[in-house]
């Protein structure tokens, strides 16, 4: 089993930056692929970014060029830089993690899953 553990949601300001954190934790011998996805009220899960053996996916168009994934070997944690924040943008997110990586675009068929943390842009 593996265990996913967010931090780093908050409220802020348009245009404002925060950096999400996700530890693994238990078997993570078995992780090879991390991820994050988001879900706004009313709205489907999308994925926002994975990371799998270095290779970098960035599903949703709109946060190109404004968020960026990377992770921390020593630590089993993956990290999610967000930056130019804008109220479209709030959402709970999610880490996930699996050996391979599933669905990128909705995040159906991954094995784990954080309990997500809440981040909020006012205007």
């Amino acid at each position: 089993q593996v265990q996913l553990v967010e931090s780093g949601g908050a409220s802020v300001q348009a245009g404002g930056s925060l950096r999400l954190a996700c530890a693994a934790s238990g078997y993570t011998d078995s992780i090879n692929c991390m991820g994050w996805f988001r879900q706004s009220q009313g709205k489907e899960r999308e994925g926002v970014a994975t990371i799998y053996y270095g290779t970098i996916t960035y599903p949703a168009d709109s946060v190109k060029d404004r968020f960026a994934i990377s992770h921390d070997n020593a630590k089993n944690t993956v990290y999610l830089q967000m930056n130019v924040l804008k109220p479209e943008d709030t959402a709970m997110y999610y880490c996930a993690a699996d050996s391979v990586c599933p669905t990128i675009a909705t995040g159906v068929g991954w094995k784990y899953w954080g309990q997500g943390t809440q981040v909020t842009v006012s205007s």
